[in-house]
This record gives structure tokens, C-alpha cells and sequence, in this order.
């Protein structure tokens, strides 16, 4: 298990009346964190459990990521990285840091600092075999951001890599249609490999599927209960909506690596009481797309809900009685590089932000990370200390092969 304290590479100069870095950094709130002087030595960090620990206690619910983007800019800058913040909209900042001269190195290595709600305290619990920290975030994706951190420190403490080798980006917004990731095009950043976290339990991911998502608004005509043949209700038209799409489903394309196309209704919503014919009602969709394109399948959705959908037209009416509002144009699955030897490699159906950044020529992207897709977004999500720590080891294995290649 990785030490507790900090091990800091402090310059010569340093004053010992003063406390150290590491009492500086970590002993304190998560945003209370001092901005130090940037010195040539940089005072990298080695405190995995304790990075970790505080980017999990700051809530940061996607669209309230300012806290976790000002602590985490501080805690960078403070070991002697060159840090900016970029703005996504207002209150919302993606932060990118470098530990040497060059901004726009030849290896990025990135992930996300936004969650899924609820927000779920830090918690850590020990027993005979393992420590198992839990909480929000504390697998997608912060262990990532803290194992990629650790790893890069480390590599720069051995001197195994050179500070302008790499830069790191952490970004908003991933866990709502990645505004973060396409914000992040216009930092003019065109690294040859880029390093993406994302809980694969360990192993590298070959691809994943890709995504289109949704929302159906069924429109209805409110009307008394007891009279329902004066109104339309929206409850109905909606239900036999996703009657059809179900049925779709079935039908969707497959393929022998990325498994069936899957459809899922993640939120319905309509009426306004049980006596009320309901004048609205909507539901959101996420298909994972294990072949074709994002177009071949907005087809097929829009033609199965019309033709279950026209029965409850009136007469004389023009208008669909279902609108369709896709989020955005979706993208088909995503092939990742996994040629880095000594890793099981796998493929998974989570989407990521690999999509919204924009590929450079030649470019290679892996995916890697701790912890398991299996207990994110739950009120279970947790990690061991042993799968932190193996991941730090892991990261270190893809930088270099990066480097290298």
C-alpha cells in the first residue's frame, strides 16, 4: 500500500521554518489549497490515497464542476505545473496543466472531474484483505484523474520522461453529451497519442459502442377522465411509441465485436392526475450502437414511432402526433487502440469522450482506468486502495509505450 504521507522533491533553498508542501496541500479542505511559487524543481506529489480523497469530497454534479476545476487547477499548480483554465460556459472550466515548457506536448493524457447525481460522501473502510473507498466519483472518473496524475508525477520524479513529454486535461461535461471534450478542440492541441480514463477494471479497451440519444414528446388534447373520447391522451400515443421502438430493437444491427444494438428508456414522464386525459408526456432514449451509423438508425426510429403513432391522428390534422428531438448527431462505435503489451484488452458499451475530440492524423488513443463501469452511476460505486494503486502501475506502462512508439 502506497505510503499516506506526501514524498515531495523540494527545492534545496526551501525553508524548514515553513510547513511543507505536503502538509500545504493535502492537509487542509479540499478548497483551501495555497497557491505556491512554480519552481524549476517540481514538488510532485506521490500521495495517491490523499489526490484521490479530495477529489472526491468536492460534489461535482455535472453543471457544477466549478469547485472541483478551481481545487484541482490549485493542487497542479502548486507542484510546479503551468496551469489554465478554460471556460466551457459560465461557472464551468476544463483545466489543463503541464509540468514543463511545452503546452502542446506529444502525449495528452486526459479524463473527466464531472459526475452523475446523487452526490455520495467520501468513504473509506478497512478490512483483513483490502481498503475499499466509496462515494461519488470515486471510480468514474476520479480514480482515474488521481491514478493518472500519481503516474505521470512518478515517471517525472525517476526522470523516465522529460516534463515536455506530456500534458494533462481534465474536463467537464462528460457525463452530459461531452461539452467539456468539444470545448477542449478549440485549445489547439494536436498530441501524437492521447490517454483516456475511464473505469475498464484494469484492463484496455479495444473500442466501444457508439450512441445516439433522444427525447419523444407525445402530443396529446387534455380532456375529463370520464370522457376521454373529447381529448387524445399523450400517456397512450407515448406507450405505443415505445411499444414499437422495443420491437425495433430486435432488429437493430449487431456485430461479433461490439455484441446487439441496445435501446433503453431511461425517463418517462406525462399527465397531471389519474381523472385527467394527459395533454403531454415524453420519455428519453439512449440506443448503444453496436453497428451501422447514428443516421441508418434515426431512420428506423422515426419511421417505426410514425407508423405506430398515426392511428392516433385527427382528422385534418398535418402535424406528427410524436415529436423526435435527437440529442445531437450521435456516433457509431469507436475503435481504440490496445497494442500495449501485458494488458487484457476488451471491448465495453459505455460511451466516452473520445468521440467529441477531435482526431489529428496518425494519432493513437487508448482507454484505460481503475475500478469497474459495473458499480458506476450506483449507490454503490466504490474501488479498492490495491486497484488505485495497480492503476498508477498501469498508466505508467501506456505513457512509456506511448512515448516510445
Amino acid at each position: 500500500m502506497r505510503t499516506s504521507g506526501l514524498l515531495y522533491s523540494l527545492l534545496a533553498s526551501a525553508s524548514s521554518s515553513l510547513a511543507s508542501p505536503a502538509q500545504q496541500l493535502w492537509g487542509q479542505s479540499p478548497l483551501e489549497v495555497p497557491s505556491l511559487a512554480i519552481h524549476s524543481s517540481l514538488p510532485l506529489s506521490h500521495d495517491l490515497i490523499g489526490l484521490h480523497r479530495n477529489l472526491t469530497s468536492i460534489e461535482s454534479i455535472s453543471y457544477n464542476e466549478l469547485e472541483v476545476s478551481k481545487w484541482l487547477q490549485s493542487a497542479l499548480k502548486a507542484q510546479g505545473y503551468s496551469t489554465e483554465l478554460q471556460e466551457v460556459e459560465k461557472d464551468r472550466y476544463n483545466v489543463l496543466a503541464w509540468p514543463g515548457k511545452e503546452r502542446n506536448a506529444k502525449l495528452l493524457i486526459t479524463s473527466h472531474i464531472d459526475t452523475v447525481p446523487p452526490f455520495y460522501p467520501y468513504k473509506i473502510s478497512h478490512n483483513d484483505s483490502d481498503t475499499t473507498i466509496s462515494g461519488r466519483g470515486s471510480v468514474d472518473a476520479k480514480a482515474s484523474v488521481a491514478a493518472q496524475i500519481i503516474a505521470t508525477n512518478e515517471l517525472l520524479s525517476a526522470k523516465k520522461i522529460s516534463p515536455d513529454d506530456v500534458v494533462l486535461l481534465y474536463v467537464v461535461g462528460e457525463e452530459v453529451h461531452g461539452d467539456g471534450m468539444r470545448a477542449a478542440n478549440d485549445l489547439d492541441l494536436s498530441p501524437k497519442t492521447i490517454i483516456f480514463g475511464e473505469p475498464t477494471e484494469g484492463k484496455l479497451a479495444s473500442g466501444h459502442k457508439g450512441m445516439l440519444g433522444f427525447t419523444m414528446k407525445a402530443i396529446g388534447k387534455a380532456a375529463h377522465s370520464g370522457y376521454p373520447w373529447l381529448g387524445r391522451s399523450a400517456n397512450e400515443v407515448l406507450v405505443k411509441a415505445l411499444a414499437a421502438l422495443m420491437q425495433l430493437g430486435e432488429h437493430l444491427p449487431q456485430s461479433e465485436k461490439y455484441g446487439s444494438t441496445t435501446i433503453n428508456i431511461g425517463r418517462i414522464e406525462g399527465g397531471v392526475a389519474a381523472n385527467v386525459v394527459a395533454e403531454s408526456a415524453k420519455a428519453q432514449v439512449a440506443i448503444r450502437i453496436a453497428a451501422g451509423t447514428p443516421g441508418d438508425i434515426k431512420e428506423k426510429v422515426v419511421k417505426a414511432v410514425k407508423a405506430a403513432t398515426k392511428e392516433f391522428k385527427l382528422p385534418g390534422e398535418k402535424e406528427d402526433v410524436v415529436e423526435i428531438e435527437f440529442a445531437g448527431t450521435g456516433y457509431a462505435p469507436v475503435d481504440i487502440d490496445s497494442d500495449v503489451p501485458g494488458f487484457d484488452v476488451f471491448t465495453v458499451n459505455y460511451g466516452t469522450d473520445i468521440p467529441n475530440l477531435d482526431p489529428v492524423k496518425g494519432q493513437k488513443r487508448y482507454l484505460y482506468g481503475p475500478g469497474s463501469i459495473l458499480v458506476a452511476h450506483s449507490d454503490h460505486e466504490a474501488i479498492t486502495v490495491k486497484d488505485l494503486e495497480e492503476a498508477v502501475g498501469g498508466y505508467k506502462k501506456i505513457i512509456l509505450h506511448a512515448l516510445d512508439s
